[in-house]
């Protein structure tokens, strides 16, 4: 075994000198543990290898058993042992001796692939381990021998031809152990240099399992412990793993069996057909001999494991229902379609309605030539002839029914009766804009009269020579909210000529302004509209189309501030029969769920390229931009090993941070069918026209029912059959839905909330407003609202004909001040320097840049690794070279959220606790990576010195009692865990109390690998319920803030929610959250209940309480959580204590009674003792 230590393939690449081996593990010492392994297994292989059958095992779940506490008589529990998860197959016939021989090699095999696990950088070619595994089977092994091991386990196995450049792990450093050394320590190889090698470089006969790993985790070098999560990486402290004997005699003894019930289950299948079990493998197994990519082109014919799939790309493709079921005959196909997980919606026939007033011939004639429209949908005609009659329309209906053309006949239709009439179109991006721009221009293509009016796009790409132009001259602009509110508003006087003519607002996808943005919105609207009936026009109407909801009518009403309003919510456009999926991935060993869940990048990969090889055209959705890149990756792997590279150049990624002509590109090229698959960030849910599309298929589900509608609406375009596919991802949000698919079906569409008396929200907008034009409290409170006059005269400057004007801090641009949704300005720029190219891959924000660049790290574009070679802040630059590898890299990090000083305390009533409000300080440090390959196993651990990132934010807080701590410990019950939870718990319900989305209100979610870890942690965070505003900046959105004045309300029903549920260990209906960035790894919901119960000073009854630790949630003993030290107002302040007094627990028309106070000079009285309290009476709304 010794010839297993030779140089990995990635060290020719190397420039460093070799340095010598660390003292503490020698050549010898490793030889030594290497042979007393292969002792191991060859003695428990000794002992299975006389029989060919073993008991079947049963099935249990592998459930870990729960820690149970001795009897009081003092005699233990009997010992608990986990099952087999997967049952074994016995054989009904003899082995013959053909299948002796490969159980043979397979042992062979598995021994030495497990052992080369355990070694650094080696690549388990077949060359690699040929010489070692024929020590053991006496004689030479053949190919043949590996392909036919593979048609009998071919899950189990991978063996193919790869890149060898593919295997390089050290493009930054030596050969040697390079764990734990610093990024800026290495020479970079020369990149000519590299690019020769890989040159001379060809492919690899790549052998291994995929069953299962090995648990890998880096271990400090004397003590062999786990190094913690946020402990500096220092080389002599650092060690790459160790595994135990046992360990590797688990995984070695659990592939035997596997195979040994295949090969049982193969012999029975024989016996039962009547077939010879030895020909019938010599016949099959050649399909599974791998063949270089070189010689592909020339072997005839696809094999078996392709023969299904057409050679070309059909052209029409076969129905939706053909197609999933040659999915489902496929052999990786497992019965990932969970039960009930298949649903089969009808197709829906056209109907039409008619206008109650003519069209001109011109317009009808335009309509048929562009789009060959010969009648209009039912739901088109009754919204235009609303609109017609003087309404304000507002159109609910599915994606692709044909909504755009409700705003774009009424516009046209007036625009031939007087070519002064002017139309604004309000899209929430830039692309939606560019594409509805080339819709409306190919109309006016076919307008005799119409083609030369100006149609333009006023954006912040806009040059600013050309503004002046399209401000003066055209009759249609189509913008965004953000240029209204920055520009336009602001410079009333240059668009006068323009708000005096304007006849229509169309505002598409309003059911984006939601939430706070949404607040921010409806005041531009009131802004606009204010403008323009100063100027004399009051005749503006407004046109909305939005995603299905449940309150569009009520939605319009407040975006708008206008009651006029009629719904259109019936659709009369054709749909053809649409299918959707719910597809889980599947265990890493079928069958075992303790294996845990396989790569779903792989599985959604594998089904996106059987769809699109179909002739299925197909989107696919990631939730985040990193998954996006991982996802193409996996794609153009896929299309590799189904021999199909041609393919790659016709699938792209499309997410934010490609540069707007790469955007733009992507859009063309998906629109004229060149290409046949996108892989895309929720940046394309929106309706931007990328042509017809037949399938989606949804990778995790994206955090709420409305995204996962959306996005399966983008299918079935051209009036066929389509599909939609959601793929459920490891976290516990996507097993919820598959096993719950009904709730896809059955949940309320949901309701859009928007909240007009946000106080950072609307003093922002009207100081705006003072600045457009000044403002008198009492005739423009309609827009305003009744808090107006109040605002105005605490916040304003009053002159002497009773006029406000904008404050002075806000000028001389107010809107400067008001950013109304959270957009950087700075941007990195990521440059591809590949043999001098120095061109502009992309932009990054600032606010990524350290989670997604550091030098010695891989960048993912379009699919493509780059190696970020240089990173410079100053210059807010990286450069990065294209290479050929088969991992990535995966930063590690940690968020503290913290309080800077109390500004607000409010008494939870009947309890001595407290809650607090003040400004908060999160604080992000990136302080290493690891490299991880393609089945996330930790190949190596390199430390960065990155600043860490401190933002400003304000917020809410309330110290854990002692009392719950102590009681935590005496049950045994993870504190980490239960903060979280509780933390989770109350965010859920805010939307109760206070007007706001999901992921508006953020707190600090734990980490695993902390939480877990058996090693004592320096970073001890202080027992406290955290929450900041998501947005606003450092002056916050007001969501926190307001939470804070209902905090005993939201105590209080998080505390019944966590306690009422029927759940054990927490679900999404009480303490798990669906955007949790730690997935609720670490969680505790009896924990939860304590605290929340101690907050409130509830009883609790202790020795009800479950006993820890809890399954899955063992601490160790480490300590992670202390006591929290009370945070004080600023120095020279003092704080008022003030208790909520509500009448029947009411949430409004509340007392606030002052009942000590906090600051320089001591604390006050206290709850009760404060004898001249202030007893303020406020409305509490």
């Amino acid at each position: 075994m010794a010839r297993l230590q030779a140089a990995s393939l990635s060290n020719r690449t190397i420039k460093r000198p070799r340095k010598r081996k660390a003292p503490d593990e020698t050549a010898a010492e490793e030889e030594q543990r290497a042979e007393s392994v292969e002792a191991a297994a060859d003695a428990a292989s000794a002992s299975t290898a006389a029989t060919t059958t073993v008991p079947t095992k049963t099935h249990d779940g592998g459930k870990k058993p729960r820690r149970t506490k001795k009897s009081d008589s003092g005699s233990s529990n009997p010992t608990l042992r986990r099952k087999t998860s997967s049952s074994f197959v016995e054989s009904s016939v003899p082995w013959p001796d053909h299948f002796t021989r490969l159980q043979q090699v397979y042992r062979a095999m598995n021994l030495v692939y497990t052992f080369c696990c355990t070694r650094k950088h080696f690549a388990t070619t077949l060359e690699n381990i040929k010489s070692t595994v024929e020590g053991h089977i006496k004689r030479e092994l053949l190919i043949d021998d590996v392909a036919q091991l593979k048609a009998l386990v071919p899950s189990a196995i991978n063996f193919l031809y790869v890149d060898e450049a593919m295997l390089e792990v050290n493009l930054m450093g030596s050969e040697d152990n390079m764990a734990g050394r610093r990024a800026n320590e290495f020479r970079l190889a020369d990149p000519e240099d590299r690019e020769k090698e890989e040159k001379q470089k060809g492919e690899v006969l790549l052998f291994e399992f995929v069953d299962g790993d090995l648990k890998r985790q880096v271990q400090h070098r004397k003590t062999g412990e786990p190094t913690r999560v946020t402990q500096p990486l220092r080389r002599e402290d650092l060690k790459m793993p160790v595994y135990s004997q046992k360990q590797m005699l688990n995984l070695i003894e659990k592939r035997n069996a596997k195979f040994t019930s295949a090969v049982n289950q193969w012999l029975n299948d024989c016996a039962e057909l009547e077939q010879d079990s030895v020909q019938k493998l010599l016949d099959e197994y050649t399909v599974y001999i791998p063949t270089p990519s070189e010689s592909r082109a020339s072997t005839p014919g696809p094999s078996d494991r392709t023969s299904n799939l057409p050679s070309t790309i059909p052209s029409e493709r076969a129905s939706i229902p053909e197609i999933v079921e040659e999915i489902k005959k496929l052999e990786w196909y497992t019965s990932q379609i969970v039960p009930d997980g298949h649903r089969v919606f009808d197709p829906q026939e056209a109907i039409c309605g008619d206008l109650n007033f003519q069209l001109s011939q011109n317009l009808v004639n335009a309509l048929y030539n562009t789009r060959n429209i010969e009648r209009l949908y039912a739901h088109q005609a009754e919204a235009i002839n609303n609109l017609y009659d003087g309404h304000n329309v507002i159109v609910s209906t599915s994606t692709s029914s044909g909504k755009s053309l409700i705003y774009q006949i009424p516009v046209l239709h007036e625009l031939e009766k007087d070519h002064d009439t002017r139309a604004m179109y309000i899209f929430p991006t830039k692309a939606l804009a560019q594409d509805q721009r080339r819709s409306l221009k190919e109309l006016l293509r076919f307008m005799d009269g119409l083609q030369d009016i100006v149609v333009e796009t006023f954006d912040g790409d806009t040059p600013f020579t050309s503004r002046g132009y399209i401000r003066d001259e055209a009759r249609i602009i189509f913008t965004n909210p953000d240029m209204l509110h920055i520009t336009i508003l602001p410079q009333e006087e240059s668009w006068r000529n323009f708000l005096q003519n304007l006849k229509y607002v169309v505002v598409d996808e309003l059911h984006v302004y939601n939430g706070l943005f949404g607040s921010h919105v409806s005041f531009i609207m009131r802004r606009l509209r204010r403008i323009c009936a100063a100027l004399g026009n009051h005749n503006v109407k407004f046109i909305s189309c939005s995603a299905t909801v449940s309150n569009p009518e009520e939605h319009m009403r407040t975006i708008f501030g206008v009651e006029e309003v009629k719904l259109t919510d019936f659709d009369g456009s054709p749909s053809g029969r649409k299918e959707f999926i719910c597809w889980n991935t599947p265990f890493k060993d079928p069958g075992d769920p303790s294996s845990g869940r396989g790569d779903t990048m792989a599985e959604a990969a594998k089904l996106f390229c059987q769809l699109i090889l179909r002739g299925v055209r197909v989107i696919a959705f990631c939730r985040v931009r990193k998954q996006c890149e991982g996802l193409i990756s996996a794609v153009k792997t896929e299309l590799n090993n189904l021999e199909r590279p041609e393919v790659m150049n016709r699938v792209m990624a499309y997410r934010g941070g490609y540069t707007a002509q790469d955007r733009r590109q992507i859009e063309r090229e998906m629109f004229d069918g060149k290409l046949v698959g996108i892989v895309a960030t929720s940046a394309l849910e929106l309706g931007v026209d990328i042509g017809s599309l037949d399938a989606v298929v949804t990778v995790g589900f994206p955090y709420t029912i409305a995204n996962l509608r959306q996005q399966s609406g983008r299918a079935g375009r051209r009036n066929k059959d389509s599909l939609s596919v959601l793929v459920g991802d490891c976290f516990p949000t996507d097993q919820h839905y598959m096993q719950n698919p009904d709730e896809i079906f059955t949940k309320p569409n949901a309701e859009l909330q928007v909240d007009l008396e946000n106080m950072l929200c609307l003093e922002g907008h009207i100081q705006c407003a003072a600045h457009e034009m000044p403002i008198r409290a009492d005739e423009d409170s309609k827009y305003f609202g009744h808090l107006l006059p109040s605002i105005a005269a605490e916040r304003m400057r009053k002159d002497d004909l009773d006029f406000f004007h904008c404050n002075e801090r806000f000028l001389p641009r107010p809107s400067a001040h008001v950013a109304i949704r959270d957009t950087e300005e700075e941007h990195f720029a990521i440059i591809d320097v590949t043999n001098n190219r120095n061109a502009v891959l992309e932009e990054l924000e600032a606010s990524r840049a350290f989670f997604t660049i550091y030098e010695g790290g891989i960048f993912l574009h379009q699919g493509t690794s780059y190696l970020v070679r240089e990173f410079s802040q100053d210059a807010m630059l990286a450069k990065v070279e294209r290479v050929k590898v088969d991992w990535t890299t995966q930063q590690r990090d940690f968020t503290d959220v913290d309080p800077i000083e109390t500004e607000a305390i409010r008494a939870i009533p009947g309890s001595q606790s407290r809650a607090f409000r003040g400004p908060i300080r999160i604080t992000q440090v990136v302080f290493g990576f690891f490299k991880v390959d393609r089945r996330r196993r930790i190949l190596d651990a390199v430390a960065v010195d990155n600043p860490p990132i401190v933002l400003r934010s304000q917020g809410m807080w309330l110290d854990v009692p002692k009392r719950a701590l102590d009681i935590m410990k005496q049950r045994r019950l993870h504190v980490g865990g239960a903060i979280h939870a509780a933390e989770h718990a109350v965010m859920s319900l805010m939307p109760n109390f206070v007007v706001s989305l999901p992921g508006d209100v953020r707190t600090e979610c734990k980490n695993a690998l902390k939480e877990f870890a058996t090693r004592e942690t320096s970073r001890k965070r202080p027992a406290r319920l955290t929450f900041y505003d998501a947005k606003g900046g450092a002056s916050g959105a007001g969501i926190a803030a307001k939470a804070f004045e209902f905090v005993d309300l939201l105590l209080r029903q998080a505390c019944e929610r966590v306690a009422g549920c029927h759940c054990e260990e927490g679900c999404l209906e009480c303490c798990c959250d669906e955007r949790c960035k730690e997935a609720n790894a670490v969680m505790s919901k009896a924990g939860a209940e304590v605290i929340l119960k101690c907050l409130l000073n509830w009883e609790i009854d202790v020795e009800a309480l479950p006993m820890g630790p809890e399954e899955g949630r063992e601490a160790a003993g480490v300590e992670t959580v202390v006591e929290a030290v009370e945070v004080r107002p600023a120095k020279g302040t003092r704080v008022e204590v003030v208790e909520v007094k509500r009448e029947g627990g009411a949430a409004r028309g509340a007392e606030r009674v002052v009942v000590g106070e906090v600051g320089d000079g001591g604390e006050g009285g206290g709850e009760g003792e404060d004898e001249d309290a202030v007893v303020k009476v406020e409305d509490d709304e």
